[in-house]
């Protein structure tokens, strides 16, 4: 019998939980090995509970990537995004807490202490550590964070560059139950072509637009339809007041071809065959904190 054949096969969830920008979404696409979860420098990137499946020898890892758990809570959106991070971690067989290198807040205390309430082994996901100039300061940091906190393991890793993951994927696997795969190995999320369509421009959004106003926008596909081997795409390009239309649009349209461009590009890549895409923006006063709108736009908690 070789060790693949003695190995059992395991298979499970684990919510992914963090406070904003530590690098989730980075993380649940090295361990994928595609791009599931859109990224950018700007915090509250990812707004939806997305689930990405990562498929290896020995076993499967569905990962709940989820919005960041934040203090402030100002508009309904906001406070769906907390809600949804915070029901990630029900019916879940473990937790990977990602937290950046060299710094605790009290937002990560926060996500913790979700986790340590919903009784489930907590792996700690130290990222970004190639990007802390002095790396004596790692074990005073993870003794400090780990002191009177349970984990299950502590992992030092650069989810960008992919380094660290290996032993991570063993010791998550290790938390699984036996169980055969629960999806099939070329699937790589649950979520829909035209669900992350969407997602690709807003990614767009958050790269290009000014600090603040990427948080006033939001994103439908009107229409998804397949053209042979094209794929035909019309999205809209949602914000909340008037003045802000002309800031996306850009002078002569330029912002907004660029968004386009960018968009496209990264749909191509993802789906493997030529997109068409067109774009526009319209006007959904205060779209952000209200519910009803938010519903009709794919959020949930």
């Amino acid at each position: 019998m070789t060790p693949a054949e003695s190995t059992p096969y395991r298979a499970g969830t684990v919510a992914v939980l963090g406070r904003p920008n530590v690098g989730k979404s980075t993380l649940v696409n090295a361990l994928v090995g595609a791009k599931v979860s859109i990224v950018s420098p700007r915090p509250q990137t990812t707004r939806h509970r997305l689930l990405g499946i990562a498929s290896f020898e020995n076993g499967q890892l569905l990962l709940v990537d989820t919005p960041g758990i934040h203090r402030e809570q100002k508009r309904a959106m906001n406070r769906m995004m907390n809600r949804a991070a915070r029901g990630a971690v029900e019916g879940v067989d473990a937790a990977a807490l990602v937290i950046e290198a060299g710094r605790w807040t009290e937002e990560d205390a926060l996500a913790y202490g979700a986790l340590h309430a919903a009784g489930v082994p907590v792996a700690l996901v130290v990222n970004k550590v190639d990007k802390m100039a002095d790396k004596t300061a790692l074990l005073p940091f993870i003794a400090e964070v780990t002191r009177e906190r349970l984990f299950a393991s502590v992992h030092l890793v650069s989810a960008l560059k992919s380094k660290g993951l290996d032993v991570l994927v063993k010791d998550l696997l290790y938390l699984m139950p036996e169980s055969a795969p629960l999806y099939g190995e070329d699937e790589i999320t649950d979520r829909s072509e035209r669900f992350l369509a969407g997602e690709l421009v807003r990614e767009q959004l958050m790269l290009r637009l000014g600090e603040e106003l990427p948080y006033s926008t939001t994103v439908e596909i009107e229409r998804f339809e397949e053209d042979g081997e094209m794929l035909r795409i019309a999205a809209i390009v949602w914000v909340e007041r008037e003045g802000q239309k002309p800031i996306v649009i850009g002078k002569g349209g330029e912002r907004m071809k660029a968004i386009s461009t960018g968009a496209r590009i990264g749909m191509e890549r993802l789906f493997g065959r030529k997109v068409f895409l067109e774009t526009w923006c319209r006007v959904r006063e205060g779209w952000s904190d209200d519910e009803a709108a938010l519903r009709r736009f794919g959020y949930s908690d």
